[in-house]
């Protein structure tokens, strides 16, 4: 993969400063203080979910309190969803901090199980995705063992978690490599998702590369699975391509946006969002 480090190391290291607030309804002994974050994009809202919990515990009974969860405007959030992701595509056009309600009652219990059961082929359905060569083969049998393998997914998640950008990119590369003679992955592993639709995302086969050799770019890519996303020539421009908190250029090369603007999953996530009206 081409090497541009600063770049990685701001995606990696970007936060959302975030005030969690214990829903209105909630029964308390007291009066229940804000609890101010600085949230990884990169992260997951269940590695922050201990600490909430802990501070709001402090001032309810003890048979109050249940199975935490998160929601945003009357909007659950998606524990499988990374927080970048979260906020880009609910948040992205307000004010900070991020406003989160926190709730330890009335989940939805088939959407929780439906998460967990998403978040599982989350992380495994990657693989066939970006790790194909030219020949059809993965990374996992042209350079490592099944067990080598396991034992880097399982390194790769201690460093997510524990905010160790060295150590993680220098395990990361050897999932990220090609051969020198292609110019790309065999497949861009992305996921887009739009704010305005109920399906949860968009996700297809798609090369870095076209058949005459020339590099495939986010345009190229929205044109191709996502249209409504592409703003007419003689068109108002009327929604948001939004990648950890920006808008790339539509001419960005797609293979450059995986190297460098993955999530740690090396998944792309692509959010379309309204474009505001004031």
């Amino acid at each position: 993969m081409t090497d541009d480090k600063d770049v990685l190391r701001d995606v990696w290291f970007g936060r959302i400063p975030t005030c969690f607030t214990l829903y209105q309804d909630e029964i308390t002994e007291r009066e229940a203080e804000p609890y101010y974050l600085l949230l990884p994009r990169i992260s997951y809202l269940t590695l922050v979910t201990d600490k909430v919990k802990k501070h709001f515990q402090k001032v309810m009974r003890q048979e109050e309190v249940s199975e935490i969860w998160f929601e945003y405007e009357g909007t659950p959030l998606k524990w499988h969803y990374p927080i970048g992701l979260l906020f880009d595509l609910h948040a992205s056009n307000t004010a900070l901090p991020w406003s989160i309600t926190v709730h330890f009652k009335y989940y939805f219990s088939n959407e929780r199980s439906n998460m967990k059961s998403s978040c599982f082929l989350f992380q495994f359905n990657k693989l066939p995705y970006h790790s194909f060569h030219s020949k059809g083969q993965m990374v996992i049998d042209l350079f490592l063992a099944k067990e080598e393998y396991m034992s880097v997914i399982l390194t790769k998640s201690t460093f997510t978690f524990t905010d160790k950008f060295e150590q993680f990119w220098a395990i990361n590369r050897k999932l990220m490599e090609y051969p020198p003679e292609d110019s790309g992955f065999r497949y861009i592993p992305f996921r887009i998702y739009q704010a305005t639709t109920e399906r949860p995302f968009i996700q297809k086969l798609f090369r870095p590369v076209d058949s005459g050799g020339q590099l495939h770019t986010l345009g190229d890519l929205l044109k191709d699975v996502c249209p409504s996303a592409i703003t007419p020539e003689d068109g108002e421009k009327k929604t948001q391509v939004m990648i950890h908190g920006i808008e790339p250029m539509l001419e960005t090369p797609l293979q450059w946006l995986s190297e460098h603007m993955s999530y740690p999953d090396n998944f792309l996530h692509i959010s379309i969002i309204p474009r505001p009206t004031d």
